[in-house]
This record gives C-alpha cells, structure tokens and sequence, in this order.
C-alpha cells in the first residue's frame, strides 16, 4: 500500500442489477457483474505523468478496474447484501492480468475523453485523460495506508501532475475552446 500506479487502460467493471431482480427467474442466467472492454488514456499526457511522477517515487503501470461501488463491484464481501461477488476478482483477473488497481474514476475518464470526436466522431480527440493513482488500500492482505502517509503520497503525487500537466500543456493554446462551453458564460 501506498504505491503509486499510472494507468495504461482502464476498463469498467458494473452491477449487472438485472442478475438480481427477484421476479425475473431467466435473469440470474447473465452475470452478476459486466466487466467492459479497456480504453487507453492518452499516451503522450500518460508518459508524461509517469516521468513526473518517477522522479519522486517508485511508479507501477498496468490496467485499472473502475467500479459502479466501494464493495460489490470491486469483490468486496458484505454480509448484509446478496452481492454474488465471491469469484469476481478472479474473473476480472481472469479477463485482465494486468490490473494493478481498483478504482472508481477512470475507465469514464478515459472513454469520454475518447469519444470527444464530434458528433461525426470525425475529428481528433479534444480531451485528454491519463489517470494516477495511490493505493490506500490491499485487499488481499487486508491492510491499509496510515493517514499520515497517505497526506505524504497524496502531496508528492499532486506536485508531480501539476508539474506533469505544465510539461504536456506549456500555453494555452490548444484548450478546449470556450465557445458553446459550460465555460463561455462566466458568473
């Protein structure tokens, strides 16, 4: 614990609510959960954030698992929900060996950013995503960070993407653009 991880993809991993639908009997046939295909972050911006971010610390690579929740979908047992979670670690780890972390932000993160193509999907992406990450918590092992190196982490890890965002993005030039933007009218 305490490592900090740069994705290489991120891929979701959601609750399949129809599996659960108690009226349903042909329901419990599919999966309880959906583990969705990878998407890459930007590659540039992500080879950026891992050269910033290994100067101050030793940087693990590798896909990362995006879950719907803190417990079900990430194979975290609960004993007060019917989650059918029990083999989906192994199942996602069956689908991606190389997963190095469970988060909740990314695999959006990224699939967003590749689909900011225009409506026609017919023009270069205008957002870029890369993904960093501290790992709080083991759950093999059942072991989590101290809250006072998770501050420690969390400040070098900050300084490094700021400084990593000033590397990939020295101007302005090239932001998205304000016109028709949440942007365009300032309060």
């Amino acid at each position: 614990t305490g490592a900090l991880v740069v994705a290489q993809s991120a891929f979701g991993i959601t609750r399949n609510y129809d599996y659960f639908t108690a009226n349903d009997p042909t329901a419990q046939l599919e999966s309880p959960y959906m583990i969705w295909q990878k998407v890459a972050p930007d590659a540039r911006l992500t080879n950026t954030v891992k050269k910033e971010l290994e100067k101050v610390s030793e940087v693990h690579m590798g896909a990362v698992g995006n879950a719907d929740g803190f417990y079900a979908s990430q194979g975290r047992p609960a004993d007060a929900f019917w989650d059918a979670n029990e083999g989906l670690v192994d199942e996602i780890r069956g689908k991606y060996p190389d997963v190095v972390a469970l988060e909740m932000e990314s695999h959006m993160l990224f699939h967003l950013a590749s689909v900011s193509t225009g409506k026609d999907n017919n023009q270069d992406p205008s957002v870029s995503a890369a993904c960093a990450l501290v790992v709080f918590a083991d759950r093999q092992g059942n072991s989590f960070i101290s809250p006072e190196e998770s501050q420690r982490k969390v400040l070098i890890a900050a300084k490094a993407l700021l400084d990593a965002l000033v590397e990939y993005m020295p101007t302005q030039d090239g932001l998205h653009p304000s016109a028709g933007s949440v942007w365009e009218s300032e309060m």
